[in-house]
């Protein structure tokens, strides 16, 4: 992918992604809903060169929560899967991977598990998250029951299941739909965040310099 990358005056350290809108995508394609997650993936490495082109430092991409495990049973088998895909395809690259979702539940892929502790691919140039079966309630869950079983008190963001994933800069989400969708509770919560109205398959670079753009404009305070 040959694409001029502009300049930026100020560029996140950590993006989040929320990859929304592979299943309307089939659809309008009269394709079966869940044909549209194989055509998510290749986006996602797009995205990655372009970052690691910019030079960010660390990217969080959403692939599954507990609760889409409630979808009709073949689109579940399809995100999977297509987690799965995603995964092996990154192990030829230059970064290294953590997934994190609850691993001791019968929906989390049995492949992934060896990526619970991160894991160094090639060159280490960027640190990637992967949420796969995530949720939320689970995550903080976590980390209040290792506070209680601890003699001194640790604060809350350094026992969360979740607590190798630092302090989200920016948010993107496709698919048109403003809302959090429970990403990374602690972690979001001085977070900017841009919604592209585009579908996750229909990715262009431009989506990504659109919300760098507006988000070297935002003026972050962190609270003061």
């Amino acid at each position: 992918m040959s694409v001029t990358i502009p300049k930026f005056s100020r560029l996140p350290r950590h993006i989040g992604i929320i990859p929304d809108g592979n299943r309307r995508w089939a659809q309008f394609r009269g394709l079966p809903r869940e044909n549209g997650y194989d055509y998510g993936i290749e986006p996602g490495f797009q995205l990655y060169e372009l970052c690691l082109g910019l030079g960010i430092e660390e990217m969080t991409f959403y692939g599954y929560t507990n609760d889409n495990t409630k979808r009709p049973v073949e689109q579940r088998i399809a995100f999977q899967q297509a987690c799965i895909d995603a995964v092996e395809s990154l192990k030829n690259r230059d970064a290294s991977l953590l997934v994190v979702g609850n691993h001791e539940s019968p929906l989390f892929p049995p492949e992934l598990k060896e990526f619970t502790q991160r894991r160094v691919f090639g060159k280490d140039l960027m640190r990637i998250n992967f949420l796969v079966n995530y949720d939320w309630h689970w995550d903080l869950s976590y980390g209040l029951q290792a506070m209680t079983s601890v003699t001194s008190r640790r604060k809350l963001q350094e026992s969360i299941a979740s607590k190798d994933v630092s302090r989200l800069d920016l948010i993107v989400r496709w698919g048109g739909r403003r809302r959090l969708s429970g990403l990374l509770p602690i972690q979001s919560v001085y977070a900017d965040m841009y919604v592209l109205d585009a579908l996750w398959p229909d990715f262009l670079p431009q989506h990504l310099f659109e919300a760098l753009h507006w988000y070297e404009q935002q003026d972050i305070t962190l609270g003061g």
